[in-house]
């Protein structure tokens, strides 16, 4: 691959046209995406083995000027396009084939294989058809090494039916999504296709003065040469390594070299084959992050969950001392500030619950386009004057299913961590869109293929590097100076938008800036009657005295609830378990609230109890609380669900909700 076009005078003689024919072919026929070209009269006029491996054809039906209607036929026949006519089915087909249609589509065979099928017209001529097998995409090297002998063999024996020009050929390579060369053993290039032109403006016309060298950067090729040495020693490589583009852009690509066997058994040359990988990467970093968050997500539900019910004793017997002597000159000194902390670790616990999605939500219709406005108007007083912020919803109404004040606050963490990243300067910009994504894109997001809302906020900031964007949802994880920051927040708004059956996703490099991405699953609009429930909106009224059944497996959560209850005006009864709470409900008449754990010991925990209480009419009101409000275990309809700690205030409003109309 060296430049020799200063260091020679004239240039080696080109070789014969059928000669340069069959050594296209033979890097053809390495490719593993099958490849077949129909000319005008759709007539076939060259494939390679792996078009008739892909489509499973009997080699007999496969010959130069076989008609496109009889590979069509035999698909039809043995059920590729599913139920119907199989003479309507393949005239459709080849009517839309006549028309010589760009075209991407996928396909699932009978035997469970994925194929990616892309037709591009060839001008004057035909089409050519690309066949790729998603499902095995890694096997293309091990196919050019096993099967390197036998192409050449096949290649030699149809000599006589491959009599094409150069120029045709270069149309079908250049249709190929894939940078393809030749270079001699001198490692100079005899053939390069189009794909070195679009990525690093090479003047394909004249292979022999392109310099790898100079082309890749003088650090890529220290990476690439090695490789290409071995390959001219003899033995297939196959690598993966990055590279820029001339206009800057970073690809992951994976490059095959096959050494080219001369008549006496020399290296004449090396086939060059470089596939851009860089969504195959991105893909499986996208999955590696999701499966560490989640087993994060349950370590820190469990860890939540005990925290909460040690942080409801505390508050619970903190604020009672703080009842029981108003005037004690140590209250201020001692008590107070001992509540506040604790009351900042329960923030701290709703912060990590958000995290592993056990937050409980207040789901709704809401309108994205009026949301992200609001938020953009709420943020610009905090952002400075010389800061742009920008914002574009379109004008079509996106609706979403989701809670609404949660949303909202995730956005505005978004947008103020953008302001961080870009300082007194620079801009912002916050989009909502409506869109689709295919499987393809939704598979490394955990989603579900279909229609969306796309909000995505964007600044021109520092940007991040690979190691802060693989730990940027982790909990605790900050790039911010001590005191600046808990790091929960990118944690929480992951945890929101996942638990919400969304997806977020950001893309950013030094230098380049920043793109959050949020995919929320669109909705319908809501009735045009539906409005805001006024229900709720005053304080609710204290219940009334009578007898609670307080469950708790924990003796001193009970003691701290107890109080809360007594304060409310009732008289308390304690069970700790399920079963025990069962028999006091059948034994024990005129209870009038019940107030249960979900987690109990046992076999019987609080939402059975609760459900009996219920179905049964033993209790007047009924309420459930959770150290993590566990999103897998059952809301039950009218019964409310307390997340702990929580206050009298906020247990006598779940009361009001928890009684019975």
């Amino acid at each position: 691959m060296t430049n020799v076009c200063s260091s020679r005078a004239a240039a080696a003689p080109a070789p014969a046209p059928l000669e340069r024919y069959l050594t296209l072919q033979t890097g053809l026929d390495l490719l593993d995406q099958g490849l077949s070209i129909f000319d005008r009269d759709l007539r076939l006029v060259a494939w390679n083995k792996a078009y008739v491996r892909l489509l499973d054809f009997p080699e007999e039906m496969v010959y130069l000027g076989a008609p496109f209607e009889s590979f069509i036929g035999y698909n039809a026949r043995r059920g590729e396009y599913g139920p119907g006519d199989p003479d309507a089915l393949v005239a459709e087909r080849v009517a839309a084939a006549r028309t010589f249609a760009t075209h991407e589509i996928e396909r699932v065979r009978p035997d469970g294989r994925v194929l990616r099928i892309r037709g591009e017209p060839v001008p004057g001529h035909g089409f050519v058809t690309l066949y790729l097998d998603v499902t095995e995409q890694r096997r293309a090297e091990r196919i050019i090494r096993d099967h390197a002998a036998e192409l050449e063999a096949r290649v030699a024996a149809r000599t006589s039916a491959l009599q094409r020009s150069e120029e045709r050929m270069r149309l079908i390579m250049d249709s190929i999504p894939a940078l393809v060369a030749y270079f001699d053993r001198r490692r100079v290039y005899e053939y390069l296709n189009r794909g070195y032109r679009d990525w690093f403006l090479v003047d394909t016309a004249r292979p022999e003065c392109a310099s790898a060298k100079r082309f890749l950067g003088e650090s890529v090729y220290a990476v690439v040469k090695p490789h290409v040495l071995r390959a001219l020693a003899g033995e297939t490589r196959s690598f993966e390594y990055e590279l820029f583009t001339h206009e800057g852009q970073r690809r992951a690509v994976r490059t095959s070299l096959v050494p080219d066997h001369g008549p006496d058994g020399s290296v004449a040359g090396c086939f060059e084959l470089t596939f851009d990988i860089t969504e195959e990467k991105r893909s499986q970093a996208l999955l590696a992050r999701a499966h560490k968050l989640e087993s994060l997500g349950h370590l820190t539900g469990g860890l939540a969950h005990d925290f909460n019910n040690i942080l409801t004793v505390v508050i619970g017997n903190l604020a009672a001392l703080a009842d029981e002597r108003p005037a004690d000159p140590a209250l201020p000194e001692y008590v107070e500030p001992a509540l506040e902390a604790a009351r900042r670790g329960a923030d701290l616990v709703r912060g990590l619950l958000s995290f592993a999605r056990r937050q409980p939500l207040q789901a709704a219709a809401v309108h994205v386009g009026a949301l992200v406005e609001t938020v953009a108007r709420l943020v610009r007083r905090s952002l400075p004057e010389t800061l742009r912020l920008d914002v574009d919803v379109g004008d079509a109404a996106l609706w979403t299913w989701i809670d609404a004040t949660l949303l909202e606050q995730a956005l505005l963490n978004l947008v103020l961590n953008a302001r961080d990243a870009c300082g007194a300067d620079g801009r912002i910009s916050l989009r909502a869109r409506a869109a689709h994504i295919d499987a393809t894109v939704a598979a490394p997001l955990q989603l579900s293929a279909g229609d969306c809302v796309r909000i995505e906020v964007e600044d021109t900031g520092s940007g991040m590097d690979e190691y802060t964007l693989a730990h940027l949802f982790e909990p605790f994880f900050t790039t911010k100076a001590p005191g600046r920051g808990t790091g929960l927040g990118m944690a929480v708004v992951y945890g929101f938008i996942k638990q919400s059956g969304g997806a977020i996703d950001v893309r950013s490099a030094p230098g380049r800036g920043t793109t959050v991405t949020v995919w929320l699953p669109a909705a319908e609009p809501p009735a045009p009657d539906a409005g805001p429930d006024e229900a709720g909106t005053g304080v609710p009224r204290a219940a009334d005295r009578g007898l609670a059944l307080l469950v708790d497996d924990d003796a001193q959560v009970r003691r701290a609830i107890r109080r809360s209850l007594l304060e409310l005006g009732y008289v308390v009864l304690e069970a700790d378990s399920g079963a025990e709470a069962l028999k006091l409900l059948a034994n024990t008449p005129g209870i009038t609230l019940l107030l249960s754990d979900v987690v109990l010991g046992g076999e019987i925990d609080g939402s059975a109890v609760a459900q009996a209480a219920r179905t049964q009419g033993k209790a007047g009101a009924v309420v459930l609380m959770s150290g993590n409000a566990p999103g897998d275990l059952p809301r039950l309809a009218g019964i409310p669900l307390l997340t702990k700690p929580f206050t009298s205030e906020q247990l006598g409003r779940a009361i009001e909700e928890g009684t019975p109309s």
